[in-house]
């Protein structure tokens, strides 16, 4: 046993030492958020009465596809903090965790740097327990600090017992995705085929929930999502779904054990298809070479994101009847607004899937440099074939991807919405409330271009970035986040159409400034040295 546990001691030592300030940051960003939200709500909220009236407005099947059910019974600030935020939470830490645990893994084999540690007295199995032992200290760490935290708010309602399995229930949805990470730096041959692979089964695994809570069956429990609402931290305080994730993190990551003790080094069981022994004129330029590179995740992802826009559109027949037979309700959402109750959810639901749609925009630019650290961009550059031209390149195929992901989210959600709803919604509305939303996910690709152009090494900021657009902007319809804040994402100065008229001049400056971001991003990659 100690054998075959050689050097990961150290190993694990030395990735805590060079990614301190990485882990460091992810902690403080979601510890940061999850206190905020229960002192911002005492603020807002300090009557019994004014918190029933909040939780009248989430009966309704599009908030629960969205955030899950909760215990609108007694809605304390304890209870509407696990509502509101714990599934969203931890999707955030499902995503951290399938970015940490691929870049231990399989970034590094990918890189070369494994087979320089394997050359010395190290067990082949000893990477992968220091990278999964890591994983497990970041998951124990944010829960202890998370228990902690809001135990010393002091909030009524949130009691240690609600704090601990809050913070239990987060670290074990992040081992979780862990454990299907590091499976999926198994089964692929590169770092972005396992980060794909782990991003479509956390997009599946949300999209089952959301079906699963709204129609109450049993889809929840093929969701670990779905165990998260599950829990009911601060009100029922079910402890089994504790039980559920942590059963299932250390099955996947024996089977990632097992996988990589039957596979060579560098290789995977899903092996990519050779390529033709001679290229087709269309591979003459980079833009046609970077499409056909990355046109499985394109088709994966085009696939996910038209599910997810079927899943939100049938909701949209039940919100319907919903609010027709509450007048009460319907008049506490709608105000002054004489539009349909569907009309008036849209925004937030087409903003919700704008957030999902930027991910494979990034991604599909982040693929450049992982091409560089590779070695691979040097005998592309190597021809006739400039720095602007390659990165322009990938940024086209990263609005391409933005552009054509929120637009089959949105086809999907008119045409589940046509057959759910007595009176379903234009498709001229539908793809409004789209549209209106992709100048912010070019300012988010403009954002990605500058950092890889100028600062490579930082360019995984963008992620934190996102993580903060998509908070304040979902607390900031909730919560009343203060305008600055939301004004601080692009997305905060996106209109919220149909609902109220298109700020022409905010849409016309968003892509003014992706435009200018794009520019000197590729300024700065003409002059910097290449990884």
């Amino acid at each position: 046993m100690g054998r075959s546990m050689a050097g990961s001691g150290r190993l694990t030592r030395f990735i805590i030492r060079r990614d301190f300030f990485r882990l460091l940051l992810w902690i403080m960003s979601i510890s940061f958020v999850t206190f905020s939200v229960p002192l911002a709500l005492q603020e807002l909220y300090p009557m019994q009465e004014q918190r029933d009236g909040i939780a009248e407005t989430m009966r309704n099947p599009a908030m629960t596809a969205m955030v899950g059910p909760g215990d609108l019974e007694n809605y304390t600030i304890g209870a509407m903090t696990a509502h509101q935020m714990l599934l969203l939470t931890a999707v955030a830490v499902a995503l951290m965790n399938t970015l940490l645990a691929v870049r231990f893994t399989r970034f590094e084999e990918e890189a070369g740097m494994m087979e320089m540690v394997r050359s010395l007295s190290v067990d082949r199995r000893s990477p992968l327990l220091a990278a999964m032992t890591v994983l497990l200290g970041i998951n124990t760490v944010l829960a202890f600090v998370l228990w902690i935290g809001l135990t010393c708010l002091g909030i009524e309602g949130m009691e240690s017992s609600g704090a601990l399995l809050y913070g239990l229930t987060l670290g074990g949805v992040g081992l979780f995705f862990a454990g299907v990470a590091v499976v999926c730096a198994q089964l692929v041959e590169s770092a972005r085929g396992a980060t794909t692979l782990a991003m479509i089964v956390l997009v599946g695994s949300y999209v089952i929930q959301s079906s699963g809570n709204v129609t109450e069956s049993v889809m929840i429990w093929l969701s670990p999502f779905g165990w998260v609402t599950s829990a009911q931290p601060f009100s029922e305080n079910n402890g089994w779904p504790i039980v559920f994730l942590a059963v299932s993190s250390v099955v996947l990551g024996s089977i990632a054990g097992i996988l990589q003790g039957k596979r060579d080094l560098g290789s995977g069981f899903i092996h990519q298809k050779p390529g033709r022994e001679h290229a087709s004129a269309f591979l003459k330029t980079p833009l046609a070479l970077v499409l056909r590179l990355q046109r499985t995740g394109i088709s994966v992802w085009a696939i996910g994101m038209l599910i997810l826009g079927l899943s939100y559109g049938s909701v949209l027949g039940d919100l319907e009847s919903f609010f027709d037979g509450n007048a009460l309700l319907a008049n506490m959402l709608t105000g002054n607004s004489d539009r349909p109750v569907a009309e008036q959810f849209l925004p937030m639901l087409m903003l919700v899937m704008a957030f999902i749609a930027t991910i494979p925009g990034i991604l599909a630019l982040h693929k450049l440099v992982g091409e560089e650290k590779k070695g691979r961009v040097d005998s592309v550059l190597g021809r006739r074939v400039s720095r602007t031209q390659l990165m322009g390149g990938y940024v086209f195929v990263a609005v391409m991807n933005g552009v054509v992901m929120n637009s089959l989210a949105a086809i999907g959600l008119w045409l589940a919405g046509r057959s759910v709803m007595a009176e379903p919604l234009t498709i001229a509305t539908v793809f409004g409330a789209s549209a209106v939303q992709l100048p912010a996910i070019a300012v988010m690709i403009g954002v990605s271009s500058l950092l890889i152009g100028i600062a490579p090494r930082w360019s995984s900021l963008v992620w934190l970035y996102i993580v903060y657009s998509f908070v304040t902007l979902y607390l900031g319809s909730l919560f009343q986040v203060p305008d600055w804040a939301a004004r601080l994402s692009p997305f905060g100065w996106v209109s919220e159409w149909p609902s109220e008229s298109v700020n022409w001049m905010a849409e016309c400056s968003l892509l003014g400034t992706a435009a200018v971001l794009v520019v000197i991003g590729l300024f700065g990659y003409r002059r910097r040295d290449i990884l």
